[in-house]
């Protein structure tokens, strides 16, 4: 049993490391100016198009180049040292921005700079997760895992209502521009702070997209690992409904544009609540064993909207929703475990490309279903899709342990 399976461990424990707090404040950094800048490209775009779909276009590219770097690139995470990987992003990222703060920048430019900004983006998050085992002990992984989730949560909230303040006061090109910058900071500080760790895994001989690839089929070739990061890549998927439909359900009901954003922060206000209480009220034990159980439960609340709540319940039932995103902090502690550590990076490389991927379907799909049968029915009914997959998940699971103690202890005949 590991360190972390026996030893409980607080926010305290990650932030004594001075790596992780550099690795945490520059991670909370771009995230902020990337929200600016997705206000601002937002603005741009529509004002220059007057189209709600090429609006909206901007943030689905946020979510499109994490398939392709998940899938064609993850081999990068075992060439190329961590640290570096991360800041060649970020020192890549600010030059791309810089452009795209351009005035007279072409539209179709615009959103090409921003499939690629997605891109660096994706291939420093597999680093970065690398990054966060390597500069925290054992039994802090989990909280350093959930402060870097609080930070993109905290970042995301913050950035949405600094991005309206600064398109006002500096314009949509200098929110654009001041993105940018954040990613120099960041730099700055991982460069600064950060060792240069080595890589855990060893890069294949073969070419980087045939390597690629056959880690993947490693990884998902593992029933252990993969049931995991399914639940991982599902769960958001069906959560992102409420968010996917808040614009439609809140001006359905006569709400202003301030209610959107309301509305938009309770899912998240929720989830950092949860992970504050689950990190210091529920041992690493307890969060291994009810990953599944409490990823259920935030499903639940959604059920309700079939109803078509009033507004002001519709936000309880969402911060409700949010409190179960503490089944994370047992799913983290159970990738790593199953993970062989030469694989890790690669592991968290893939995870987050089908988190993101999927996480983007999950907009279109929630879209798509309340065209056919209203905003609240379409909330429902990802709640009862997100139960039963959670459900199948877990069933499967037991067979398949059930199965290993069968055939590890035959029965002599």
């Amino acid at each position: 049993m590991t360190e972390a399976a026996v030893t409980g461990a607080g926010y305290g424990d990650a932030l004594r490391s001075r790596e992780f707090r550099g690795l945490f404040a520059g991670q909370a950094i771009s995230i902020t100016g990337t929200s600016v800048a997705a206000v601002a490209l937002t603005v741009l775009v529509f004002r220059r198009t007057g189209s709600p779909f090429l609006s909206s276009l901007t943030f689905a590219l946020g979510f499109a180049p994490y398939l392709l770097s998940g899938a064609l690139l993850s081999g990068l995470v075992d060439r190329v040292r961590p640290r570096r990987l991360v800041n060649a992003c970020s020192l890549a990222s600010a030059p791309v921005v810089a452009v795209m703060a351009w005035p007279g920048l072409p539209v179709p430019a615009l959103l090409t700079l921003l499939f690629w900004l997605g891109t660096l983006s994706s291939l420093a998050g597999g680093a970065r997760n690398a990054l966060v085992r390597s500069t925290v002990s054992d039994a802090a992984y989990v909280p350093a895992r959930s402060l870097m989730k609080i930070a993109g949560q905290t970042a995301q909230i913050g950035g949405n209502a600094v991005g309206g303040a600064l398109v006002v006061a500096l314009g949509t090109s200098g929110a654009i521009l001041f993105n940018a910058g954040t990613f120099v900071v960041s730099f700055a500080l991982v460069r600064l702070v950060v060792a240069d760790h080595p890589n855990l895994g060893t890069a294949g001989r073969a070419s980087l997209l045939r390597d690629s690839l056959a880690g993947i089929r490693d990884i998902l070739g593992r029933p252990a690992i993969a049931r995991l990061l399914l639940l991982g890549w599902l769960v958001p998927m069906f959560s992102v409904a409420p968010e996917a439909l808040a614009a439609p359900y809140v001006s359905a009901r006569h709400g202003s544009a301030t209610l959107v954003g309301v509305w938009l922060c309770a899912i998240p206000l929720g989830t950092i609540a949860g992970d504050v209480a689950g990190v210091r009220f529920a041992g690493p034990h307890v969060q291994r064993r009810l990953v599944f159980a409490v990823a259920a439960a935030g499903f639940v609340p959604y059920l309700a909207f079939v109803t078509r709540p009033a507004i002001p319940l519709a936000l309880v039932l969402l911060v409700l929703s949010g409190l179960a995103g503490m089944y994370s902090l047992g799913l983290d502690a159970r990738v790593r475990d199953a993970a062989p550590l030469h694989l890790f990076p690669r592991v968290m490389a893939l995870n987050q490309a089908g988190l993101m991927t999927l996480q983007g379907a999950g907009f279109a799909l929630a879209g798509a279903a309340a065209e056919w049968i209203g905003t609240g029915r379409a909330i429902a009914v990802a709640g009862c899709c997100g139960l039963a997959a959670t459900t199948f998940l877990a069933l499967f699971g037991r067979k398949t342990a059930t199965a290993v103690r069968d055939s590890s202890n035959p029965v002599a005949g």
